[in-house]
């Protein structure tokens, strides 16, 4: 297995693996997204849910309450002082069934305190990325919609996984939209 560089990640987009694709770094006035070295930086789309407290819930994994965030739409997101947003990422990405990405978020972000965190995508996996951006400062935190937000690495294996996502059809295959925890029952 093997980390990936800029020449696959360029067969592989036009080959539908991600959607849209930029060819270059984009870096002129923008925290950075587009292709790298051994990597592709994606971008946060300007759909949020803030996490807030106001019902005083208790948070769930098995039984989250939906009510815990609010909706916002903008080109600026502010996360309040040691909260969270849930966000989506602007490309749309089908995985390999013989690759695994590992996504890790912007130097830029994390020298602010502001954390991304973001899941492997599986082999055969599907849809736009569901981020985590948590504010660990005691400030707010503006985090720009269309811009930089994450940079996903790819490893190719020698050879395809006997199980994939989508043949366990994996309960956050194919997802449009932001998407809150869910246990399968």
């Amino acid at each position: 297995m093997g980390i990936r560089s800029d020449r696959w990640i360029r067969e592989m987009a036009m080959k539908g693996m991600i959607e849209p694709f930029f060819e270059r770094q984009v870096t002129k006035g923008v925290i950075s997204y587009g292709l790298s070295s051994y990597g592709y930086d994606i971008r946060v789309s300007n759909e949020f849910r803030i996490f807030t407290n106001i019902n005083n819930t208790i948070v769930d994994p098995k039984d989250f309450d939906p009510a815990s965030f609010v909706n916002f739409k903008g080109s600026v997101c502010i996360i309040p002082p040691n909260s969270f947003a849930l966000a989506r990422s602007i490309e749309y990405f089908r995985i390999p069934r013989n690759v695994i990405t590992i996504c890790l978020g912007k130097s830029t972000y994390a020298r602010c305190g502001i954390i991304t965190n973001v899941t492997p995508f599986e082999p055969e996996w599907e849809g736009y990325v569901t981020l985590e951006i948590s504010n660990t400062t005691p400030l707010p935190a503006k985090i720009y919609a269309n811009e930089g937000i994450a940079q996903v690495l790819f490893f190719e294996a020698d050879e395809a996984c006997e199980v994939s996502y989508a043949d366990k059809k994996g309960k956050y295959q194919a997802q449009k939209e932001i998407t809150l925890p869910m246990v399968s029952k």
